[in-house]
């Protein structure tokens, strides 16, 4: 277990069992923005870093039966928690870093990540990664729900244009990654920037 492997086990296995009573009212926004990938029946889509699956139900509503959903998470216990709640039922829950994949190349048309910038340890080559497994095309949607200022102001700190989800240096780091920033929305009731895979 490396390090960076040790900081995200160490955030979220305390977290695990409480993470959904905590952030109760997150479904109607993560539903909504799984509804602006652009999928359609039958795709393929991959909710990186899942925590405990709460965006598997919107995505196969998208996908359909036919559709591929896949939930990866590095923590055990939010795995643990996704499936008692039963979300296996919505997409296959595995236990994968988003840095090393177990996926070929371009094998999805999508890859949706709540809240999940703030935790790569390494973002551009994380990027990359995701980049790897989705088609030439295909989307990614990096969505929070709540914008910046308001999780800022959550965490009792101040928003700085060093923050990975300011549009400038989100926009470098996905083009340094392989994806183009398509449209980024900031408010304080959503966070949502979606970008399509170069090539």
């Amino acid at each position: 277990m490396t390090d960076d492997h040790a900081h995200v086990l160490d955030f979220f296995t305390p977290r695990a069992a409480d993470w959904d009573s905590r952030f109760p009212d997150d479904g109607p926004a993560c539903a909504a923005a799984a509804g602006l990938l652009g999928l359609r029946p039958g795709d393929a889509v991959l909710d990186a870093g899942c925590g405990t699956g709460r965006a598997l139900p919107a995505l196969r509503a998208v996908v359909g039966p036919a559709g591929t959903v896949l939930g990866a998470d590095l923590t055990p216990a939010m795995l643990e928690v996704a499936a008692q709640a039963g979300r296996g039922a919505d997409g296959t829950l595995l236990r994968a870093d988003v840095a090393r994949l177990p996926l070929r190349d371009d094998a999805l048309d999508a890859v949706f990540g709540a809240g999940l910038i703030s935790h790569l340890a390494r973002p551009e080559a994380d990027m990359a990664e995701l980049a790897r497994v989705v088609r030439p095309g295909g989307v990614l949607a990096l969505f929070h729900p709540i914008g910046r200022a308001a999780l800022a102001a959550r965490q009792g700190r101040t928003i700085t244009d060093d923050d990975l989800r300011a549009e400038p240096r989100l926009r470098e780091l996905l083009s340094g990654a392989g994806w183009r920033l398509e449209s980024y929305t900031d408010e304080d009731d959503r966070f949502l920037a979606l970008a399509v895979k170069q090539g």
